[in-house]
């Protein structure tokens, strides 16, 4: 590998979270089960939304969808975190560093757009009831789903074909448990100044964007909700956005943290924390947020399990 040529790397190292060889086997069986119980949750959801007929509705579509990016999303990272602990290697070649990257961009950025798109579906479903099927048809929900892949799809691929242009200086060692877009840039020894600009247009657009139309929404869900005379209706008005609101707190709590962390406090090794909370708790805990307050979710998967039993 020669210093600053980009076309002569072949590998380059994740350190993680520890390098103590005591602390492997326990993260290992720690990220495993996290990564076990994100699966079968988010699986078991996907699976009561098509089995059920209750559940054929424009939300839990969108649910669906949402918990198979979440799927997409923790595998993105934590197999070849739980490979590396096993055969205490640090290694992932330079060809999957940059694929792992790219496929994590794109479901971070589907992920958003399907909180949005959530938000915008409980928007019409509480301020104008009398025409949430007409609005939400079948032909917009696969609309609205696949524009949002598309963005995504083209979101990641300029990220990763700006990260191709750079030219990286040894030693390639990530202090992370994967390939993050920032992390790649600030090994880079070339200029990073359109990486730099394109990051910070994107994420105020494409970021940004998307939190100002989840903000509307629920500011105008609040509003109808107020006008609503009885408590119970005010209660089973909220209960229905309750969920998704915990998820896009903690979607968005957790994504600001890894940005917070690396840019302020200017120390690669702090963003680690806070990415594990973004990639790897929130996809763990979105079944659960919305199983546990939701009769509809509760209801379809005893008769998915018991149908099963």
């Amino acid at each position: 590998m020669e210093t600053g040529n980009k076309t002569r790397i072949l590998e380059l190292l994740l350190l993680g979270f520890s390098e103590e060889p005591e602390l492997q086997p326990l993260l290992f069986v720690l990220f495993l089960m996290m990564y076990l119980v994100t699966i079968s949750g988010n699986l078991l959801i996907i699976l009561a939304t098509i089995t059920d007929s209750h559940l054929h509705t424009p939300m839990y579509f969108f649910l669906s969808n949402l918990s198979f990016a979440d799927i997409s999303f923790i595998s993105t990272t934590v197999p070849k975190m739980l490979v590396n602990l096993q055969t205490q290697s640090k290694v992932i070649s330079y060809s999957g560093c940059l694929t792992q990257m790219s496929i994590f961009l794109l479901f971070a950025m589907l992920e958003d757009f399907l909180l949005t798109t959530m938000a915008y579906d409980r928007f019409v479903a509480i301020c104008h009831p009398l025409h949430y099927s007409v609005i939400m048809n079948p032909r917009l929900c696969v609309l609205l789903v696949l524009g949002s892949w598309i963005i995504s799809v083209l979101y990641a691929l300029l990220q990763s074909l700006l990260v191709l242009r750079l030219s990286f200086c040894a030693p390639l060692a990530i202090p992370h448990f994967f390939c993050e877009y920032n992390q790649m840039v600030l090994l880079a020894c070339s200029d990073t100044f359109l990486n730099d600009i394109v990051m910070y247009f994107l994420a105020g657009l494409l970021g940004g964007g998307p939190f100002i139309g989840i903000t509307v929404s629920y500011s105008k869900i609040v509003s109808s909700i107020r006008e609503i005379s009885s408590a119970l209706g005010k209660y089973k008005a909220f209960s229905t956005c309750a969920s998704h609101l915990i998820v896009v707190s903690l979607f968005y709590c957790t994504g600001l943290g890894v940005y917070v962390s690396s840019f302020v406090m200017h120390n690669a090794h702090a963003s680690a924390p806070a990415s594990m909370m973004y990639a790897v708790l929130t996809p763990m805990l979105n079944p659960f947020i919305y199983s546990l307050r939701n009769n509809d979710i509760k209801g379809a998967l005893k008769r998915f399990l018991c149908g099963k039993l």
